[in-house]
C-alpha cells in the first residue's frame, strides 16, 4: 500500500504502473457497482408490484455482509480500529452502509433503474468535490462551472422525466449521491493505513449491532419472488462487500480524484445491464442527457485543482 514517504521516491515509470493498476481496479469496482441499480430495482419492485421494502433490503443487504465480515476479519486476524478513526469509520458506515442503499432502493421503488443510473451520473463530479475538501485543495471557478452545468443537466432530466417537475425519487438519488460521495471519501482515507478488505468489512462488521435488529424487525410478511431475494444476494456479497474490495484499494493506489472518475462509465453500464435484466426500453433521450453528463465531469476533470 503506497504512502506519502514511499510515493516521493517513485519513479515515473512505477508511478505510471501503480495509477494503471488502481485504473483498472477501479473499473473492476465500478462493473460490479453498476449492477446495483437493476439489482436493487428487481429486490424492491415498482409500486405497481412490490417485492422486498426498500427498508429490509438496506438492513439485509448490510446484516448479511457483515456477518461475512465477521468470519473474514477473524480468518484474517485483523487489527481493530484504533480510537482516532472511529469518526471516519461512522462517516463510511452513514455514506456507503446506510445513506446509499436506502436512498436508491426508495427512489428505484418510483422510477426505472435507467432513470436513476442518469441523475446519479453525477457521483464521480460529487466524489472529486469532497476529495478535494478533505485534501485541502482549490477547484478553479471552470472545475466549480462544470460541476453546477452537470448539476443542471441532471436537474433538466429529472424535470422532463418527471413531466415539468421534478419528482420525490430525484432527491432520493441527489442525497444517494452524497452519501456515497462522502462514504468513499472516508474509506479511502482509512484504507491509507489498512489494507482495503479490512476496512470495508470492519465498517460492516460495527454497523452489525443496528443493522442485524433492523433485518429481523423488517422481515417482509408477504411473499416476494424469488428472483427478488436473489437480487438481494447479489447487492449482498458484491454491491456491498466484495465491490468495496477493489474500490477502495483504487481510490488508494491510483489516488480518489483520478480513480474517482472511472465511476463515468458506471450509468452506461447501468443503463445497458438495465435492458436484459429488467426489459426496459433504452430511449435516445435518455442516452443523450447521460453522454452530456459525462462530458460536463470529463470537462471537470481537465479544470485545474490547486492545493490550499
Amino acid at each position: 500500500m503506497p504512502n506519502a514517504s514511499a510515493a516521493a521516491f517513485e519513479t515515473p515509470a512505477a508511478r505510471r504502473r501503480r495509477e494503471s493498476l488502481g485504473l483498472w481496479l477501479g473499473l473492476l469496482g465500478v462493473v460490479i457497482f453498476a449492477m446495483t441499480f437493476p439489482m436493487t430495482r428487481l429486490a424492491v419492485g415498482p409500486l405497481d408490484a412490490p417485492q422486498l421494502s426498500p427498508l429490509f433490503v438496506t438492513a439485509a443487504r448490510a446484516c448479511g455482509a457483515g456477518l461475512l465480515s465477521l468470519a473474514y476479519l477473524r480468518l484474517s486476524r485483523a487489527a481493530r480500529p484504533d480510537r482516532d478513526e472511529f469518526r471516519r469509520y461512522a462517516v463510511c458506515a452513514a455514506g456507503t452502509v446506510i445513506g446509499f442503499p436506502l436512498f436508491v432502493g426508495l427512489a428505484l421503488r418510483e422510477v426505472p433503474a435507467m432513470h436513476a443510473a442518469v441523475v446519479t451520473g453525477v457521483l464521480p463530479l460529487s466524489t472529486a468535490l469532497f476529495a478535494a475538501w478533505h485534501l485541502r485543495q482549490r477547484p478553479s471557478p471552470a472545475f466549480w462551472a462544470c460541476a453546477g452545468l452537470g448539476c443542471a443537466l441532471v436537474i433538466g432530466f429529472a424535470v422532463w422525466q418527471g413531466g415539468g417537475a421534478p419528482v420525490l425519487a430525484d432527491l432520493w438519488l441527489l442525497l444517494a449521491v452524497l452519501s456515497a460521495s462522502a462514504g468513499y471519501v472516508a474509506g479511502a482515507q482509512l484504507s491509507v493505513r489498512r489494507p482495503a478488505e479490512h476496512v470495508i468489512s470492519w465498517v460492516l462488521v460495527g454497523s452489525l449491532p443496528s443493522t442485524l435488529p433492523l433485518t429481523v424487525w423488517s422481515w417482509p410478511q408477504q411473499p416476494a419472488l424469488p428472483t427478488a431475494w436473489a437480487a438481494l444476494g447479489y447487492v449482498t456479497v458484491f454491491s456491498m462487500w466484495l465491490g468495496f474490495f477493489a474500490w477502495y484499494r483504487a481510490l488508494v493506489i491510483g489516488g480518489t480524484v483520478r480513480v474517482s472518475q472511472v465511476q463515468l462509465v458506471q450509468p452506461f453500464l447501468a443503463l445497458l445491464m438495465a435492458v436484459p435484466i429488467l426489459g426496459e426500453p433504452l430511449e435516445p433521450a435518455t442516452v443523450v442527457f447521460a453522454l452530456a453528463v459525462l462530458a460536463t465531469v470529463l470537462l471537470g476533470k481537465r479544470m485545474p485543482v490547486q492545493q490550499a
